[in-house]
């Protein structure tokens, strides 16, 4: 019996793993232990998706929210450890770039426990973002390397990684594959009883390819008055100017933010905007129904951008980079950051000539099962 353990702590995260588990059922050898950081706090954003997916419930909660970048990893990776003695697991696996990401590759490392880092080899080039900093860690942390696209690993190999690299995989000779995303495993496998499921289109009186999905979270937006301003003026232009209806599930840091002294008065506006309709954190499949019926996607999450390329729908990236440049250089998304401007631009521009080259970057939607038979060829 081989003991692996999957460290989460953030709603992607809790999705990506759900995948996983499904393709480690048919390997007896195999037994997973979930510790949950506790990272993402709010029911909406973590526990309904353990339900919902139909994932074990978690083998280790810890209660580490909210705080400064330090603190809180810091507190994940003191909680990781002590798991990590006491279980004795044969390999560890992460997922993506969250502080419960990092702490699970340094408490990992530093025990000499194998790491597999699922997602790697993403690159923004923008170290600001303490995302890209949690990457670049973990990357050059980990003994397996699973890149979901081409650019991942030409990312990899320009940082120094062997590609082609032969023999036992350690953590000085790490082994890299391309194995497609993951996410795109569930989103094929959900996005049908997400249609069965979920009444979130009636519930909110949406017809198909009538509205605008938009979401925020990163702190370099929300807890920055101008830029925070800047991006849901656009969002107010859209459902006002453009008469456009526009749904906003509000993530608690965004809520948060626009219910400070700094937004207030910008935050009644959003509230009495009858185009506009704000919503709690959906669950994963309402999220799915949304994505597959929205006509336009804006968003500043990494994962909602490749899964606006899943259903072919055109995207607004909120941001000033992407770890995601395909969906760039494919002309199915478009970099805007906050600026009202390229935001307005970016829409009229899509509504014109609608994007067109979803090309299958992504993979055959068997990445979970791929990673499943490499994970056991290496432990065997």
């Amino acid at each position: 019996m081989h003991k692996i353990i999957t460290i989460v702590g953030a709603r992607p995260q809790i999705i990506k793993a759900a995948a996983l588990s499904r393709a480690f059922k048919k390997y007896a050898q195999i037994k997973e232990l979930i510790v949950h950081t506790g990272q993402h706090y709010d029911f909406n954003m973590s526990a309904v998706f353990f339900e919902e997916l139909s994932i074990p419930k978690p083998d280790y909660q810890f209660e580490i929210t909210g705080g400064e970048q330090g603190n809180q990893t810091a507190q994940m990776l003191l909680n990781i450890e002590k798991v990590l003695l006491e279980e004795k697991p044969d390999l560890v696996i992460l997922y993506g770039d969250t502080n419960s990401t990092l702490a699970g590759a340094l408490a990992a490392g530093k025990l000499q426990i194998p790491v597999a880092h699922i997602e790697a080899g993403m690159r923004s080039f923008n170290k600001v973002m303490p995302e890209e900093l949690n990457r670049i860690v973990t990357d050059h942390s980990s003994t397996l390397l699973f890149s979901p696209t081409k650019t991942g690993i030409q990312n990899l190999r320009r940082e120094g990684f062997s590609i082609d690299s032969i023999g036992i995989p350690t953590i000085d000779h790490p082994k890299v594959y391309h194995c497609g995303d993951i996410m795109l495993d569930n989103s094929l496998y959900f996005s049908k009883l997400a249609s069965q499921k979920s009444s979130i289109l009636s519930k909110f009186k949406l017809e198909k390819n009538s509205f605008i999905l938009a979401t925020v979270h990163r702190n370099t937006t929300t807890d920055n008055p101008k830029r925070l301003a800047s991006l849901m003026e656009s969002l107010l232009n859209l459902a006002n100017t453009r008469k456009e209806t526009v749904i906003f599930p509000l993530h608690p840091r965004t809520r948060k933010q626009l219910e400070s002294i700094d937004n207030q008065a910008l935050f009644y506006q959003i509230k009495n905007e009858n185009n506009l309709i704000l919503t709690e954190p959906l669950a994963y499949l309402d999220m799915l129904q949304l994505e597959q019926n929205a006509k336009l996607i804006i968003t500043d999450s990494g994962g909602v951008q490749k899964e606006a390329f899943y259903f072919q729908k055109p995207c607004i990236i909120a941001r000033p980079e992407t770890e995601w440049e395909e969906l760039v250089e494919l002309k199915t998304a478009i970099l805007c950051d906050v600026d009202k401007v390229k935001i307005e631009a970016a829409y009229l521009s899509f509504k014109a000539n609608p994007p067109k080259n979803f090309l299958p970057i992504f993979g055959d939607g068997k990445a979970s099962e791929f990673i499943a038979t490499e994970l056991v060829k290496f432990l065997s």
